[in-house]
């Protein structure tokens, strides 16, 4: 976010206790007071609107400020109004019904673990919400462990673990989309790139699940039996669900504008849901754009894992990169980024530190706010100026946003998504942290590759070096 800076500006360390004031009281009344972060956001504007006035900054430029940084996510906006309507269209066409019911088929006794893995890291790809993934068909595992008899621990590990990767790599995913606009990268070239280190941890927890995973188990399967018997009954699977997920794929491989594929893939799912939803007509199948897809097959399960989507689910996503970018907007106003940076310089002159410190500052507002969106706005804000001075293409930033932002929340205990998937799939975080291998994998592996400078991108170059 390029803004013209006021002649006044802070000291490094004025501009490090400004931010560490600013993201305590944000984590504070996120963590001990359950307070939504729109609400402690706005309240650190105001501050910083008050310490503008204090330092004789105008009223009219600090409201350029809030402006400049609320346009930047203008892009993101569109592309989280497509998403919403996206996935509506995609529930309603059966495709992620379709996509859901091949990943159970695969489902037995065998490999528990490492089959956990990758059914939630399909169905993590397919909705595009790790805690969905979790809250559904995570459950369904949890249950199947329980009879198994297996470590409730490790089947947590192995559940959170690909439905983060699902996160990470979906189109449909928010913080895919944020990560790749609050850095102004093409959505599908930024998840091409996330491959080079997303690809490596997948198959490494693969094996380790696979190893960890008893040979052969007996159970009583039918949870999953359900879902899927309750998936054909309702009239979801069917092979031609799947053409909206192939244009999509067809068109992203193309390099076609992200907003043009969407486009395409909602249009061609609204015809074929008229299709497997009968009783659907014009209106109703418009409405479920916006207002989202309802389930209502009387398998709770199946409705909370299908009911999602249209563009008023975003509404919450929206409203916190408009106000966050906002924030993001004083600061560099004030000069207080811009303050950090200049302090820090002298430690980002080198790739390796550039990257490393990139994802030190992701992981550490994931623990002092504890949520993951923030960890890539924040983040993203801070450190685009200095990769550009870097000479490095911005993928490599949106990359580590991901590594090193994305995947960690989980595994804060206080965290937003430490704290539900602690309730939902009732294992403590502390206990499941340890077998979360991809999660801890992802942001290693993104340092490592810093260092060495495997797949880091110089500007212009069209392929990593």
């Amino acid at each position: 976010m390029k803004q013209e800076q006021l002649n006044f500006t802070f000291k490094p360390m004025e501009a490090f206790l400004i931010t560490i004031v600013l993201l305590g009281g944000i984590g504070t009344a996120m963590i001990f007071g359950g307070v939504v972060p729109h609400i402690p956001i706005v309240i650190s504007i105001m501050f910083l609107l008050g310490l503008g006035l204090v330092k004789k900054v105008s009223i009219k430029e600090l409201e350029q400020g809030l402006t400049d940084g609320a346009k930047s996510g203008l892009g993101s906006v569109f592309i989280f109004f497509f998403i919403g309507m996206l996935i509506s269209s995609w529930m309603a066409s059966g495709t992620i019904p379709t996509f859901i019911y091949l990943a159970l088929d695969v489902v037995n006794g065998k490999y528990f673990y490492a089959i956990a893995f990758v059914v939630s890291s399909i169905i993590g790809v397919s909705v595009g919400s790790s805690l969905t993934t979790a809250a559904t068909i995570g459950v369904a595992f949890m249950s199947v462990s329980t009879a198994l008899g297996l470590s409730e621990a490790l089947t947590a590990g192995a559940v959170i673990s690909g439905a983060f990767f699902g996160d990470k790599m979906s189109p449909l995913s928010d913080t895919t989309n944020l990560a790749s606009m609050i850095v102004k990268v093409d959505l599908f070239e930024h998840i091409k790139n996330m491959a080079w280190t997303t690809g490596p941890a997948f198959i490494i927890s693969f094996i380790l699940f696979a190893i960890l995973s008893p040979e052969e188990a007996a159970s009583d399967f039918s949870k999953i039996e359900i879902l899927k018997n309750t998936l054909i009954e309702q009239g979801y699977v069917h092979w031609y669900s799947l053409i909206p997920f192939l244009l999509l794929t067809y068109l992203a491989i193309k390099k076609v504008s992200a907003l043009i594929t969407l486009s395409a893939s909602v249009l061609s799912a609204l015809l074929i849901g008229f299709i497997v939803q009968k009783d659907f007509g014009i209106i109703k199948m418009l409405n479920l754009l916006f207002y989202g897809f309802k389930s209502n097959s009387g398998v709770k399960e199946v409705d909370s894992l299908l009911s999602r989507g249209g563009m008023e689910s975003m509404f919450f996503s929206i409203s916190l990169v408009l106000l966050a970018l906002s924030m993001g907007g004083l600061l560099f106003k004030l000069g207080i980024i811009p303050s950090l940076l200049e302090g820090m310089k002298k430690f980002l002159q080198k790739v390796p530190a550039l990257i490393a410190s990139t994802a030190g500052t992701a992981i550490g507002i994931n623990f002092l706010l504890g949520e993951q969106y923030l960890s890539i706005l924040l983040t993203g804000n801070t450190f685009q100026e200095s990769y550009e001075k870097a000479g490095l293409h911005p993928k490599n930033l949106s990359r580590v946003l991901e590594d090193a932002g994305t995947v960690i929340n989980p595994l804060v205990p206080w965290g937003v998504c430490g704290v539900f998937l602690t309730e939902v799939l009732g294992v403590e975080t502390i206990d499941y942290l340890p077998f979360t291998f991809f999660c801890l994998l992802s942001p290693i592996l993104t340092i490592v590759y810093g260092i060495t400078g495997f797949t880091i991108t110089k500007k212009g170059e069209k392929t990593a070096v």
